[in-house]
C-alpha cells in the first residue's frame, strides 16, 4: 500500500513540473476560413502569425512544378536521377535510391499523394539544381503570389531555421492552386495512385471520405508545426478553402477542419460571382532557359533606303531574274517596256499612248467548249447525306477517372477552356472496368484534331476516336 501511495506521489509531482512546460510547447493555433471564388476572408485567428508549415510547403513545390512544365523547362516524362541528398531524406518518403532515375510524373505524384520527402527534394533538385536555388526560386514565387509573411528553405517543410509561413499565405497558395493548375488539382483528391516503384495512399484520406465536396488539398505534420491541413471543398457552385495550423492530432485537426469548412458554406453568398486570382508576374532565375519576355517600350521607325536610278534598268532586272529567260518573247518585251522608263519616288506614270498591241493579252475565242457530266440526283443526295452524317461522327478522350463526378467536372473545365474547338460537341461520361471515361462525341475529323492537339500543348490527356 505504501508502495502505491509512493507512485501516485511521484506521478502527481511530474504532472505539476511537466504538464505547464508542455502546453508552453505545443504549437501555435492558427486558422483561415476563405470563399475560393473571392478570396474574402469569414474567420481568421492567428492568420498572420509565422509558424512552420511542415508538409503544407510541398504545395508550392508542386506549384513550381505546374509552372516549369508549363514554361518547357521540364516534362512529365523527364527522368531524374536522385541525389544522395534526396535519397538521404527522412521519412514520409518514397524510399528512392541514388542514383536511381525516375519520371518527374511519379515524383509529382509521391509529393502530392503521399507527402513524400525524398520525392519532393528531388522535383527541386531537378528543376533548379540544388535545394538552396529551389527554395530562393519559392520564396520569390510566394512573393508574387501575394504569401508577404512567408519564407522557404526546403522543397519538402521539415523544421528549418527561417522556414516559415501563415495560415493566411497558405490558404492564398491554395487558391492559386486551384485556379491556377486546374489540370492538376484533381491529383490532391486521388485516394491512392501508381508512384512507379509503389502504390502510395493519399495522407488525407479519412476527410475527402467523410466531408461531402471534399477534394484537397495537402496535410503536413512536425513536432514544431503540430497537425496542419490546407482543405478545399465544393458544393453547388460554391467553394470553401479552411487551412488551420497546430493541431494536437490528426483526428482533433480534421474534426477542428470539418467545423471551419461548415462555417465557410454557412456564410459564402450563393450569388459570389468567381473572380479567379491573377497569374504571378516575376523575372525568372538568370540561370533558367526561358526569360519572360518584357513589352516594347519604343518602336523605332527604320530610314527609308534611297532609290538608285540607272540607264539599263531593263537589262539588270533581267539580268538579276534568270528565270524570266524562260518566259516567252512577248512577256520579256513588255517587262523591257515596263521597266525602261523613267520612275519617280512618289508616283510611276504610266502613259497610254506607248502600249502597243503585241503587249494586249490575247482575244477569247469566239466559241468555247465545254464538257459537262450529268451526275444522277439520288447520287448526289446520297452523297450529300453521307457527308453530312459522316463529318460529326468523330469523339474524344480526355481521361479515365475513379468517380463519374470527376469525369463530369474535367469535361466542364476542358469544354469552357477549349470553347472554340469543342463548340457544339456532346459531353458523354462512359462507365468502364477502369472507371469512367470523359468523351466529347459529335466532332468532325478536323475539329478532333484540332482540340487534341490544343489540349496536348497544355500537358493533358486526350486522343481521337474514329467513327470506326
Amino acid at each position: 500500500m505504501q508502495n502505491r501511495l509512493s507512485i501516485y506521489l511521484l506521478i502527481t509531482v511530474i504532472t505539476l513540473i511537466f504538464g505547464p512546460w508542455s502546453s508552453a510547447f505545443s504549437a501555435p493555433y492558427a486558422a483561415v476560413v476563405m470563399d475560393a471564388r473571392t478570396g474574402k476572408v469569414y474567420h481568421s485567428r492567428n492568420a498572420d502569425t509565422r509558424l512552420h508549415p511542415a508538409s503544407l510547403t510541398k504545395m508550392m513545390t508542386l506549384y513550381i512544378a505546374f509552372q516549369a512544365i508549363e514554361r518547357k523547362e521540364i516534362s512529365l516524362d523527364t527522368y531524374v536521377t536522385i541525389s544522395a541528398n534526396a535519397a538521404a531524406e527522412p521519412a514520409s518518403k518514397l524510399w528512392l535510391k541514388k542514383g536511381q532515375r525516375i519520371k518527374l510524373r511519379y515524383l509529382i505524384r509521391a509529393a502530392s499523394i503521399k507527402s513524400a520527402n525524398d520525392a519532393a527534394t528531388a522535383i527541386g533538385e531537378a528543376i533548379s539544381g540544388s535545394e538552396a536555388a529551389f527554395g530562393k526560386r519559392m520564396t520569390r514565387t510566394a512573393r508574387a503570389l501575394g504569401m508577404d509573411r512567408t519564407t522557404f528553405k526546403n522543397a519538402h517543410g521539415l523544421t528549418r531555421s527561417g522556414h516559415l509561413s501563415t495560415a493566411r499565405d497558405m490558404s492564398i497558395l491554395g487558391r492559386h492552386m486551384i485556379y491556377d493548375y486546374p489540370q492538376y488539382y484533381n491529383l490532391f483528391s486521388r485516394r491512392s495512385a501508381n508512384a512507379r516503384v509503389a502504390t502510395v495512399r493519399n495522407t488525407n484520406r479519412r476527410l475527402l471520405n467523410s466531408y461531402r465536396g471534399a477534394d484537397g488539398i495537402k496535410t503536413g505534420y512536425t513536432r514544431a508545426a503540430g497537425s496542419n491541413l490546407v482543405a478545399s471543398a465544393e458544393r453547388g457552385g460554391e467553394r470553401i478553402i479552411a487551412t488551420m495550423f497546430g493541431g494536437t492530432s490528426s483526428a482533433a485537426r480534421n474534426a477542428r477542419v470539418v467545423k471551419l469548412l461548415d462555417m465557410g458554406f454557412a456564410r459564402a453568398p450563393s450569388t459570389a460571382k468567381l473572380l479567379k486570382p491573377a497569374l504571378p508576374n516575376y523575372e525568372f532565375a538568370s540561370n533558367t532557359s526561358n526569360k519572360r519576355v518584357t513589352a516594347v517600350t519604343k518602336s523605332l521607325r527604320p530610314e527609308t533606303r534611297a532609290i538608285e536610278k540607272t540607264e539599263s534598268s531593263a537589262e539588270i532586272t533581267i539580268a538579276q531574274a534568270p528565270s524570266l529567260k524562260t518566259q516567252p518573247d512577248d512577256i520579256l518585251r513588255a517587262l523591257k517596256v515596263a521597266t525602261s522608263r523613267p520612275i519617280d519616288s512618289q508616283v510611276v506614270a504610266l502613259a497610254t499612248t506607248n502600249i502597243t498591241t503585241e503587249n494586249l493579252p490575247r482575244a477569247r475565242p469566239s466559241t468555247l467548249a465545254f464538257v459537262s457530266t450529268n451526275i444522277p440526283k439520288k447520287q448526289v443526295s446520297d452523297q450529300l447525306e453521307s457527308l453530312i452524317t459522316d463529318s460529326k461522327t468523330w469523339s474524344i478522350n480526355v481521361g479515365n477517372f475513379n468517380t463519374r463526378y470527376q469525369a463530369e467536372r474535367i469535361l466542364l473545365r476542358t469544354a469552357l477552356a477549349e470553347t472554340s474547338a469543342l463548340d457544339g460537341a456532346n459531353r458523354i461520361v462512359t462507365a468502364r472496368a477502369s472507371g469512367y471515361d470523359a468523351i466529347f462525341k459529335g466532332l468532325t475529323r478536323d475539329s478532333a484534331d484540332l482540340a487534341c492537339r490544343r489540349l496536348k500543348a497544355q500537358e493533358l490527356s486526350c486522343f481521337t476516336i474514329s467513327p470506326s
